[in-house]
């Protein structure tokens, strides 16, 4: 991807915007390389972001997790319970994200045919937004998920050729001016 480079925010920090049309700011420092964004002139608001992604697995797999059978245990709340803690440690795992105060953490899954899809709600108070906590909850929510049935998934040569995970998205996002 050629990206095509301008400095609208000062000799100190870079925006890339690709083809896709995408735009990526990062502060830059000769001495660090990379720092996170400076917020400290904005006004806190409500933010609010909702993403999602899907795990296709085997019907099989469907039935004992909605059975509540699989050996490692009950596969939707570990999987509920990885997401939320993986939304506080956001910044923790993404150099460029904000430590924030969380006002709600939501995680819901809904069970189509062969799919699981797990959609997690994100809320603050603050001066920058969810996006990459509710990527980030709905992304574990899913690895977890893979991890507790790998065992089950595996076909005869110890290969996953039916697991599969995509559609991570954000689906909304809210931004309300207090």
């Amino acid at each position: 991807m050629k990206l095509r480079l301008r400095r609208p925010y000062g000799k100190k920090s870079l925006l890339l915007r690709g083809k896709d049309g995408l735009r990526r700011l990062f502060e830059l420092s000769k001495k660090d390389g990379l720092n996170i964004v400076d917020i400290t002139g904005k006004k806190a608001s409500f933010r609010r972001a909702v993403a999602k992604g899907d795990i296709t697995l085997r019907d099989e797999t469907i039935k004992v997790i909605k059975n509540n059978d699989v050996p490692k245990g009950d596969v939707l709340t570990v999987a509920k319970t990885s997401a939320i803690i993986a939304v506080k440690k956001t910044p923790e795992l993404i150099p460029g994200c904000h430590p924030i105060p969380l006002t709600h953490i939501g995680v819901d899954f809904k069970i189509k045919g062969n799919r699981i899809t797990a959609v997690c709600e994100v809320s603050s108070e603050s001066k920058t937004g969810v996006e990459m906590e509710a990527l980030t909850g709905a992304t574990i929510a899913l690895l977890t998920i893979w991890d507790m049935v790998k065992e089950i998934e595996k076909d005869d040569k110890g290969q996953y050729p039916y697991t599969s995970i995509g559609g991570i998205k954000v689906v909304e996002k809210v931004k309300k001016e207090g």
